[in-house]
Parts: C-alpha cells; sequence; structure tokens
C-alpha cells in the first residue's frame, strides 16, 4: 500500500459504480475518480439539486467521464426501494457505501429508526440487499462500507436498538459505525460460505476536512460548536482528496481481502491507505448474526441468494 493514490486505480472502463452520498466530501471525490479510470458512476444522493450539480461537475471536469444522479434518501426505506427498483443496469460492479449522519440532536427516520443508525446503517443495510442481484451478476464485484475510527467509542447496543433509554450523540455514532463493520463482516462470511466472489470490505478516511463535522452544529445553530470544528478541519485534517483514498483502494485494489479494514497509516489519523485496527467486537460471529437478523427485521429486506 506504501505510496498508494489515485493514479494506482486501475482501468475500469464498462464497470459500474454507485456511491451513495457522493454530492460532496469524500463520496464526491470517490465518485470523480472512479468515473476518472472510466466508471459509469451513479451519484446517489438524497437531494436532486446538491446530486445533479455534483454529476455535472464531474462530468465537466472529467472529460469523457460517465456520472449521473440516482435519488435516494438512506432515511426511508419506501426510497431505498424506489432506488433499487429503479436500477436499470444488468450488473454493478462496485457500491461504495459512503453517506452519514454524524452526532446530530436526537431525530428518527421516516421509518422510526434513530437518524444515525438508521442512516448510516439500516439504509446501507437494505441498499445492498436490494441490489444484490446485481451484485452477484458481475465478476468480482465489490461492496466498500465506509465506517469511522470512532466506532471504537461504542459497541452496537441491539438492547436499546433505537437509542430511546439513553440518547448520547457521540455514543450513537459509534455504534452505527460498529455497525457498519459488523456488517461488513457477517456480509463477508456469507458471501464466502455461498461461494460467491463479490468481496465486501469497509474503509475509514480517518480525519477528513468535509462537511460532515459542521452539519449538526450547524443545523442546531449552535455557532460556538461549528466554528470548533471549521477550526479543527483546517489545522488538523487532512483534505477529502486523501481521506478518499482508503475507500478508493478498497473499491478498486487487486487483491483486497474480504472483511478488511483500510484507513490512514499514520495511527488511524492521516496518509496513505493502510490497513487498519478494528476493535475485537466488529469481528463477533453471534454478534454479527444478530445484528443481521435485527436488520432483516426492521428493514423486511432479506439476503435470500446468500446461504447462512
Amino acid at each position: 500500500m506504501s505510496g498508494w493514490t489515485a493514479s494506482d486505480i486501475p482501468d475500469l472502463s464498462g464497470r459500474v459504480a454507485v456511491v451513495t452520498g457522493a454530492n460532496s466530501g469524500i463520496g464526491y471525490v470517490t465518485a470523480r475518480e472512479l468515473a476518472r479510470k472510466g466508471a459509469r458512476v451513479v451519484l446517489a444522493c438524497r437531494s436532486a439539486v446538491r446530486g445533479s450539480a455534483a454529476a455535472d461537475r464531474i462530468v465537466a471536469e472529467v472529460p469523457g467521464a460517465e456520472a449521473e444522479f440516482g435519488r435516494v434518501d438512506l432515511g426511508d426505506l419506501g426510497s431505498v426501494r424506489e432506488f433499487a427498483d429503479g436500477f436499470s443496469y444488468g450488473r454493478l460492479d462496485l457500491l461504495v457505501n459512503n453517506a452519514g449522519v454524524m452526532a446530530p440532536p436526537y431525530g428518527v427516520t421516516a421509518d422510526g429508526f434513530e437518524t444515525q443508525f438508521g442512516v448510516n446503517h439500516l439504509g446501507h443495510f437494505a441498499l445492498t440487499g436490494l441490489l444484490l442481484p446485481v451484485l452477484l451478476a458481475a465478476p468480482a464485484a465489490r461492496v466498500v462500507t465506509v465506517s469511522s475510527i470512532m466506532h471504537v467509542i461504542a459497541n452496537i447496543d441491539l438492547g436499546d436498538f433505537n437509542s430511546e433509554l439513553r440518547y448520547r450523540r457521540w455514543v450513537a455514532y459509534g455504534r452505527s459505525k460498529s455497525a457498519n463493520l459488523l456488517f461488513t463482516h457477517e456480509l463477508a462470511r456469507r458471501l464466502a460460505v455461498s461461494g460467491s466472489d463479490v468481496v465486501a470490505a469497509a474503509a475509514h478516511p480517518g480525519y477528513a476536512a468535509t462537511n460532515l463535522q459542521t452539519a449538526g452544529p450547524r443545523a442546531e445553530g449552535r455557532r460556538v460548536a461549528e466554528q470548533f470544528m471549521r477550526a479543527g478541519n483546517r489545522v488538523f485534517a487532512q483534505s477529502a482528496e486523501a481521506g478518499a483514498l482508503p475507500s478508493l483502494y478498497a473499491a478498486t485494489e487487486p487483491g483486497v481481502r474480504p472483511d478488511s479494514f483500510t484507513g490512514p497509516s499514520i495511527a488511524g489519523w492521516r496518509g496513505r491507505p493502510a490497513s487498519s485496527w478494528r476493535a475485537p467486537w466488529t469481528l463477533d460471529d453471534r454478534a454479527g448474526e444478530r445484528l443481521w437478523a435485527q436488520s432483516e427485521e426492521s428493514t423486511g429486506v432479506t439476503y435470500a441468494a446468500l446461504k447462512v
């Protein structure tokens, strides 16, 4: 991995990719660099205005790029189903589950789930399951789910699935990011048991300067907190360009192992892509099975093509 950059991405001509939350930040960079290497990229975003503008920007920046907007609201399972039902390609080579929310005030999704768990995990669980047939139809397809080094804050708590007993925004965020890793672990196991060559892997950007850090404080009108986050981004964070490299590596580099976790090389904070440490609870088979069962029940999405 030493010195790996976006220029090392292999030719992706003829491949189809979906990147959630691709209208800004590391999602945008991920979509742009995949398109630069020849992939046809669908920017799966909630906002039609921002998503369409991002797709147009990629086409303007990258000669010959194929990029288009597809609307999906991961906080609304009906929207997730609508996106999957309208997916018109016969194959899907790369699904990058990138979108997320971080530390907002307590809220619930359209389906009544705590916002962070509902968007960061359940929305992506449903989307991946609904797109599974087209992923299986593509040779050596990949599913890359973006977690966070902040997953170490908290393990999942299926006894308080919606943080109704007590909501602590950063603990809830950590739980959702642990769920991303545990989902990847269980998906990789089920793909292997089923004999599929689809690779499920995870990545995290370290501390990358995006609007994710400031969105929560801005929405609440907490000006001091918003300015603090902006200052932290300027002083400590690496760029969105650098933050996207682990996702791009996991999505494209030959030989990426199932259930691997790629992040920045320097203390998981910044630097080139490298194998990243992860909390032991994200490798727990029993916990993965329990999360999977709860996720199927909550979303109504089952992965019927995969063996247990």
